[in-house]
């Protein structure tokens, strides 16, 4: 590009070069050569609003993963922005790039100063900025000012959320109503979101729907790790999840707790934190019923999943959920709260239930009708194969970045 003191810019090869001594013909060749450059080069995408990766925390952090290899691989240039002071800090994963962020621990704004210094790090050379929730939704503006694409991924209803009190609650809405104005385009994870945006914002000016995905169990893990817990397999039901109110883990443990199995229910999450929560949890006094805490071990949380007898989903609030794609991935037996979101990603491919007595009863029947839950299993996993394989999720952000159609249309 040219400037104003007669000198051209080369933004690729960041030389400078003065056109009083290029002649005519070595000045169109110099734009020639500069425009095939651009045309040639790969397009650049960020990802935000993680903890980074490797993934270590969640499933945000598991997506942001996924697809930062997965579109690396497709032949872009993709840099995943990390909170700095982890204890292994590599500049590059598989081709991805990461760019280490500090921010100032000050409660709960240092997630909203953090997104802040990640936005303004990334407020060029990108192509896309892809914020993976709102919670700093007006600062993704900034990218914008650069003339740089903003996409946000709302990461389903965190206004609705139990846990949060008044001020908070407001907060998020506010975030999601500046998220919508924000960002050149939102990316719902699940039709039901979608819905539920266009029915309280109007419409969207640019909405896709595209899912989480996960990885479809072939080869059987070993179950050696379960001595970890002296389980074996099928011997127990599990719950995989943070231990928060939205995630109805009370009425699970009050529903197993009526219930005549014999297995033991293994509850995945941190059991630790002084919540008034998850004092309630410790209420329900049953020998079948363990807390093990957090499992960060993706091998061994593979393991849990693969052999238990059934996955009890208890989620209600956001769109397509990891744990629920990871279940189905592994051909599980799933037991889901019943609620749009859930059925949108399982389908009738497992048990629903919306209260104590109905998860109760089918408990019981599961254990007494063994007929047909093989084919729940594989009807579970066929499901995942078909709509969640991470390289059909990776082939739709492709799509969408190279503005051509799927596929499917």
């Amino acid at each position: 590009m040219e400037r104003g003191d007669g000198c051209l810019y080369d933004p690729c090869a960041e030389h400078i070069y003065s056109t009083r001594q290029l002649s005519g013909k070595d000045r169109s060749e110099w734009w020639l050569k500069l425009a095939t450059v651009w045309g040639n080069r790969k397009m650049r995408i960020a990802i935000l609003g993680t903890r980074g990766i490797p993934a270590r925390y969640g499933g945000f952090e598991t997506f942001a993963e996924k697809l930062a290899i997965g579109l690396s691989a497709r032949g872009f240039d993709v840099t995943v922005f990390c909170e700095s002071g982890e204890s292994s800090t590599p500049n590059v994963l598989q081709e991805v790039k990461l760019c280490y962020i500090s921010a100032p621990s000050l409660g709960p704004l240092r997630t909203i100063l953090y997104d802040l210094r990640c936005l303004w790090a990334a407020r060029r050379g990108y192509d896309v900025v892809y914020m993976l929730g709102y919670g700093a939704a007006p600062f993704c503006l900034i990218p914008r000012l650069w003339g740089t694409e903003v996409w946000i991924n709302p990461d389903g209803l965190e206004w609705a959320r139990s846990k949060w009190g008044i001020v908070a609650r407001s907060y998020f809405r506010l975030m999601e109503w500046i998220s919508i104005h924000a960002a050149n385009r939102i990316i719902a994870d699940a039709e039901a979101i979608a819905l539920s945006l266009i029915s309280r914002h109007g419409k969207l000016l640019a909405c896709n729907v595209i899912p989480y995905g996960c990885e479809v169990i072939g080869t059987p893990p070993l179950a050696d790790p379960l001595a970890e817990w002296s389980l074996v397999p099928e011997g127990y039901y599990l719950i995989v999840c943070r231990l928060e109110p939205e995630n109805h883990v009370l009425e699970i443990l009050q529903a197993f707790h009526r219930s005549r199995s014999n297995r033991q229910l293994i509850v995945v999450g941190n059991h630790l934190t002084e919540s008034r929560y998850v004092a309630q949890l410790r209420t329900v006094q049953d020998s079948r019923i363990r807390l093990i805490g957090t499992v960060y071990d993706a091998g061994k949380l593979a393991c849990l999943r693969f052999h238990s007898f059934a996955y009890v989903h208890g989620h209600s609030v956001g769109g397509t959920n990891p744990s629920l794609l990871e279940a189905m991935g592994c051909g599980n037996l799933i037991f889901a709260h019943d609620n749009v979101f859930n059925r949108e990603t399982l389908g009738s491919c497992g048990y629903y239930f919306r209260d104590i007595l109905e998860l109760t009863l089918a408990i019981d029947h599961a254990e007494i009708n063994k007929t047909a839950l093989d084919g729940l299993r594989d009807a579970a996993k066929a499901r995942a194969q078909k709509n969640y394989q991470w390289q059909r999720i990776i082939s739709k952000y492709v799509a969408l970045m190279e503005n051509t159609p799927t596929e499917e249309g």
